[in-house]
């Protein structure tokens, strides 16, 4: 929920660091955007990395040693998990819009209920992954490149396409390999 002191945070990470470069380029950036973004959303880890120009809403939960990669976009209760890495352009959404009467005009007839999107720990989210509504990535999964990914994925699951289909499983590669 914004308040009227999240608005002000959210403003203030606007205009003083959402814009600064990279953290690798210049380290302290991330540690004003992590300042900030504590003021604004509900639940934020110990050592989380906020790249260039990431978006969100007050209802994100960020676990330990998590990061949000460079133009991230997440609208909507979101919550990730520890150690989680996400690349570059990902976008995370909670809700859409409804479509269901043709006689009104889409745009006219508002958006659904949020569904919550959850990331669980130690998961890898590849650059310019989409993530629709509701969906629950499991514990130690990764998520390709360029995936759209509109179902659950199991833990441990490699996942990749459009729409996003298991691969493999981690734990067969690791089988595999002895």
């Amino acid at each position: 929920m914004w308040t009227t002191e999240k608005k002000l945070a959210f403003i203030l990470y606007k205009m003083t660091s959402a814009w600064l470069p990279v953290s690798t380029r210049m380290p302290f950036a991330s540690k004003l955007r992590t300042y900030w973004t504590r003021k604004i959303i509900a639940k934020c880890g110990k050592n989380v990395n906020i790249e260039t120009n990431a978006y969100f809403t007050p209802e994100l939960e960020i676990g330990d040693n998590s990061g949000v990669g460079v133009n991230c976009d997440m609208c909507g209760p979101v919550k990730i998990g520890n150690d989680v890495m996400m690349g570059p352009e990902v976008v995370v959404y909670t809700f859409l819009h409804n479509y269901e009467k043709t006689d009104i005009p889409m745009r006219l007839q508002g958006v659904e209920k949020p569904r919550p999107v959850t990331i669980g720990d130690d998961v890898w989210i590849g650059r310019r992954v989409i993530i629709m509504p509701g969906v629950k990535i499991g514990n130690g999964a990764i998520i390709g490149a360029g995936a759209v990914v509109t179902k659950d994925v199991p833990d441990y699951a490699i996942v990749g396409g459009v729409p996003a289909k298991v691969i493999k499983y981690r734990k067969q590669q690791a089988e595999d390999e002895i």
